[in-house]
């Protein structure tokens, strides 16, 4: 990987849904909503408190997480889509 996140970061890539709905409907990409899952990928180094000690993430590789529809930086890396993101921004860990 050849994006590393900073501080509390966390580098997410969206799980894309299937191109065709039932009925055999395909739909374009420009009427397709944003995904809102998405995999850990990579997390950062850290939160520190007051103190100066280490906040420990709530995620970490390989999560599938729920994020929110418009939020993040979309970075793209060898023709892949990823959002680099808080951990406050994450909305829930799924499973």
């Amino acid at each position: 990987m050849k994006i590393k996140p900073l501080g509390e970061r966390v580098l997410v890539e969206p799980l894309t849904e299937g191109e065709v709905k039932k009925g055999g409907i395909i739909i374009p990409d420009s009427a397709k909503e944003k995904p809102q899952e998405g995999k850990v990928i990579a997390v950062g180094t850290g939160k520190l408190d007051e103190n100066g000690k280490k906040i420990p993430f709530n995620v970490k590789k390989g999560d599938i997480v729920l994020m929110p529809k418009y939020g993040g930086t979309e970075v793209k890396v060898d023709g892949k889509e990823y959002q680099i993101m808080r951990e406050d921004d994450i909305l829930a860990v799924i499973g």
